[in-house]
């Protein structure tokens, strides 16, 4: 096992720092109209169904269980008990690149159903991009874009100290949790209300 020295944590303090930074900028160059669209598309629709590969599949599933605890009826595409699209359904797609096969795949089937389809993505361009109702961006790096990593640090440019697809990850986390603080005040939630939606059998 690698022998870890008395280190000052430089790298793991500025990632943070730039993450923080990096957060901003997302903060400041939302789309609101976009936002809003999808606001009206969550409180419009009969279900919500959210979906993303990887990691990013990990966030909707967080953004999924929020949404029921606010008393919205949600479900994470590919689990075994979730029911099928009609055309009263949103879609929420999560994909940094915009072009994840399965889960671009999976737009397109919600699309033919009639189903709106929204998504999260830093590629307005991309194949979801363009099938989708609504696109929210959110700028910033992906893991297609992770050519260079280690050279750069080995040189000492730490534009990015945040490996693969870090950066949209963790923007699209916090997004989507400023979604349901938004949310909380459209709908009137009550911290109660929330709670008594926890899960008690685990």
């Amino acid at each position: 096992m690698k022998e870890i020295h008395l280190t000052e944590c430089k790298y793991l303090t500025s990632s943070i720092l730039l993450m923080a930074e990096h957060l901003e900028n997302v903060a400041n160059k939302l789309d609101k109209d976009s936002v809003r669209q999808m606001l009206e598309d969550i409180m419009g629709a009969r279900r919500i169904f959210v979906m993303g590969a990887g990691r990013s599949g990990l966030v909707g599933r967080a953004f999924a269980m929020r949404l029921m605890h606010l008393g919205l009826t949600s479900h994470v595409v590919g689990e075994s008990t979730t029911p099928a699209v009609s055309k009263d359904d949103v879609v929420i797609a999560i994909s940094g690149s915009g072009q994840t096969r399965s889960i671009a795949n999976l737009g397109r089937v919600a699309k033919e159903i009639g189903a709106k389809l929204v998504t999260i993505t830093t590629n307005q361009d991309s194949t979801l991009g363009e099938l989708s109702d609504t696109v929210i961006v959110l700028p910033g790096r992906t893991k297609d874009d992770a050519g260079g990593y280690v050279e750069r640090h080995m040189r000492g440019e730490y534009t990015y100290l945040t490996p693969l697809g870090t950066s949209f990850e963790t923007s699209s986390s916090v997004f989507l949790d400023a979604v349901i603080a938004e949310l909380i005040y459209i709908t009137g939630a009550s911290e109660e209300g929330l709670k008594s939606r926890h899960t008690n059998i685990e």
